[in-house]
């Protein structure tokens, strides 16, 4: 079951106090609570191209500056058809698509566990894109809070799966009336 994302852009607002009389104005994107992400629901984020400089300063940042992502003769000379991704690369840029479609934006509490499973190798060039399904959302144990796993399928731009992971969040809920 596929439901549209167009619940994300609303004009819900914050609890909080706007900083600037003229800050009043409703937010373009409220991400969902918990109870508005049921088991089913599935949303596909905007892709993104993995480039030679965001592979450069990602490797350079985190200090995984390996012969494997940085030597153009490595990876050929070991099996590889290109210039390697790190995983971890893979996994920061999905999360970050994922981040930008808004659907936990301000409703997103924690990070709080996730399994991780590569299934191919990216490489520099490569244009990447994620499927996030729910596959369980409850309450949380206090508050008005829940609990939300998705399987979050990562592509390639030639349909292949690369990556799957499963978040758990802690997500805010919907105020009791």
């Amino acid at each position: 079951m596929i439901i549209s994302i167009n619940k994300l852009y609303d004009s819900r607002m914050t609890a909080e106090k706007p900083a600037h009389p003229d800050l009043d104005a409703p937010q373009l994107i409220h991400g969902r609570t918990w109870q508005e992400m049921p088991v089913g629901f599935r949303f596909q984020t905007s892709a993104r191209t993995i480039t030679e400089p965001d592979l450069v300063n990602f490797v350079t940042l985190v200090g995984v500056n390996e012969p494997l992502f940085m030597d153009e003769r490595f990876g050929p000379a070991h099996g590889y058809t290109g210039k390697l991704v790190p995983g971890m690369m893979t996994f920061a840029y999905a999360e970050g698509l994922v981040i930008q479609g808004g659907s936990i934006h301000g409703t997103g509490l924690a990070f709080m566990h996730t399994e991780l499973d590569i299934k191919r190798p990216v490489y520099v060039g490569d244009t990447i894109a994620v499927l996030v399904e729910v596959t369980e959302s409850r309450a949380a144990s206090t508050g008005e809070r829940g609990v939300v796993t998705t399987r979050n399928t990562v592509f390639n731009q030639r349909g292949e799966v690369v990556m799957v992971y499963t978040p758990v969040r802690l997500t805010k809920g919907t105020p009791a009336s």
